[in-house]
């Protein structure tokens, strides 16, 4: 295992990975990185018609996603600079099976392999999950006008694509703790003890990892 931190927050749209990731940074004093999200030009068209944007709405994602992974391994892990992270590339191949066609799908995933070889992998991924109803509420409540179109139903397939690849991730990786909060049952938002319970759990996992403090 990598012996900096490198924490990864993951899981569907509207779980609470920046929430989480926020709370992280400032509790362990990390580098924070957040993904992009409305600064995609391509992102609101794309929920409007995901078969029409959906290549460049994934091509925009890998580009930045993988210059800032390339920024993270330069200025912070290469320097024993321990980071959190509100995602990882790797979902960008859930959505894009997701989303797009054999043919695009298979020269995004070439592009994909080129850009991310070599490139650091998390040492703890914090999965996050909930039910739809939950994720759809939460959608609600923040309120950006630009997921107003989301389908329900196409969430409801991402998380099962979610939960899908973190259990395949799990049995081809079984050096990287992958943490598991269920959103319907933890609010670590409100609740400072389910908070405190997610850093517990995180700093067991470091500690047995014996990461650079």
């Amino acid at each position: 295992m990598n012996q900096t931190p490198f924490i990864a927050v993951e899981g569907p749209i509207g779980v609470g990975k920046t929430s989480l990731s926020r709370a992280l940074s400032a509790h362990y004093q990390f580098e924070l990185f957040q993904e992009i999200v409305e600064e995609n030009p391509f992102l609101g068209k794309f929920y409007d018609d995901i078969e029409e944007w959906s290549f460049q709405t994934e091509m925009f994602f890998l580009s930045h996603r993988y210059k800032q992974l390339e920024e993270m391994d330069k200025k912070y892990l290469s320097n024993q600079l321990p980071v959190i992270s509100d995602y990882h590339i790797f979902k960008n191949k859930i959505f894009a099976q997701q989303t797009l066609s054999d043919k695009h799908f298979s020269k995004y995933m070439k592009i994909y392999d080129i850009l991310t070889e070599g490139m650091p992998e998390p040492n703890v991924i914090i999965y996050l999950n909930a039910s739809l109803e939950t994720l759809l509420n939460r959608i609600s409540q923040r309120g950006r006008q630009i997921e107003k179109s989301i389908d329900p139903a196409y969430l409801e397939r991402l998380s099962s694509d979610y939960e899908r690849f973190m259990q395949e991730f799990e049995a081809h990786h079984p050096d990287i703790p992958v943490l598991r909060f269920n959103g319907d049952e933890m609010d670590f938002v409100s609740n400072q003890q389910d908070l405190h319970t997610i850093f517990q759990t995180l700093e067991q996992t470091l500690k047995e990892g014996d990461p650079v403090k």
